[in-house]
């Protein structure tokens, strides 16, 4: 779910591209008028922009250029669905706009309807100078949603310039599956990579991920240490590594682990909250305190460090202490949830 919404966080922060793609000889989008509304919208001005964009719908013929730049406008302000009915007015007056085709593609998506998206994106998937977002990179988001897996790898594959049938499309392919919750088919893709290139770099560390998911420990742990002998300096599969012997019951061989990602990875904070999880599942509060501690400091907005001092400062009889902290935690944990608008 992490993963799910982290990639849902990277598809909201997009906005519209700050420049249009170059327009045809002669077109209206080069007067003035459009070309000041075109900045107003780059700078955030987007509802005043289109209270202006407004007098152009009493012309008899509205300009070229217009349509655009009200569904820029309305995509800027998160107005999906109106926004989409501009783009696709601008392509009825030009089917060779290609921004519009790409920014309509892009709205479908956002609206969830990724079958409408496909053949925009697939029409418009270049990228260019002035694209803000990898069209390929959404019509594979498209695919996976639509459950055309083998189009996704092979659009993926075209993003990172890989060959669509190696195994560093299929490993890729893998990766974003798992953020998308698709296990069984991430795990195949991973299965594949590493078939066709065993050596392959963070190859078993990902199905190790996609078995942790699954909750399938031994399995997990074992793809772990394979990535472990292939890579021994990497402070991410001891992390791993850890979480499942932690998960498995095995909190002296999830220690040892641990303490080598903390060595490999001092910056990391999720180290450091195993830690102090494991300690205390091992009955020594001082020692998961040090830390917990430390991961507060690194990151203090971490519900789960939070949650975990409160347990260790009550182990302790640090009793104000733990009440601080556990309501510190519920905090986050309340402003972190969904909240439901209410209409007046």
């Amino acid at each position: 779910m992490l993963f799910f919404l982290a990639a849902c966080l990277v598809l909201l922060a997009v906005r519209a591209p700050s420049q249009a793609l170059p327009a045809a000889p002669n077109t209206a989008e080069a007067s003035p008028d459009l070309a000041q509304l075109r900045l107003m919208i780059d700078r955030g001005q987007a509802v005043e922009a289109l209270k202006q964009l407004d007098t152009f719908a009493t012309r008899p013929t509205v300009p070229a250029g217009v349509n655009r730049l009200r569904g820029l406008a309305l995509y800027s302000e998160n107005q999906f669905a109106q926004a989409d009915t501009a783009f696709a007015s601008a392509l009825k007056q030009d089917p060779h706009d290609v921004e519009s085709a790409q920014l309509r593609g892009l709205t479908l998506f956002r609206l969830g309807r990724p079958a409408e998206a496909i053949p925009l994106l697939e029409s418009a998937h270049n990228w260019t100078s002035h694209t803000k977002v990898d069209p390929s990179y959404v019509l594979a988001l498209c695919y996976i949603d639509t459950r055309q897996y083998d189009k996704a790898r092979q659009s993926f594959a075209v993003q990172y310039g890989f060959a669509p049938d190696s195994a560093s499309a299929y490993l890729l392919a893998a990766r974003m599956l798992l953020r998308r919750e698709y296990l069984p088919i991430a795990q195949q893709y991973a299965t594949k990579a590493v078939t066709l290139n065993p050596q392959l770099p963070l190859a078993h560390q990902l199905l190790g991920e996609i078995e942790l998911a699954s909750e399938h420990l031994d399995t997990a742990i074992a793809d772990f240490q394979k990535e472990q002998q292939l890579n021994p300096l990497n402070g991410e599969v001891y992390d791993r590594l850890g979480d499942a012997y932690t998960r498995a019951g095995d909190y002296t061989r999830a220690e040892q682990s641990l303490q080598r990602a903390v060595l490999l990875e001092p910056t990391s904070t999720g180290p450091y909250i195993l830690l102090g999880k494991v300690l205390l599942r091992q009955q020594d509060p001082a020692n998961a305190l040090m830390y917990l501690e430390r991961a507060e400091k690194m990151d203090p907005n971490n519900y789960m460090t939070h949650a975990l001092l409160g347990q260790a400062y009550r182990s302790l009889g640090r009793t104000d202490e733990a009440h601080r902290e556990t309501d510190m935690a519920q905090k986050i944990q309340a402003a972190s949830e969904p909240k439901l608008e209410t209409t007046h």
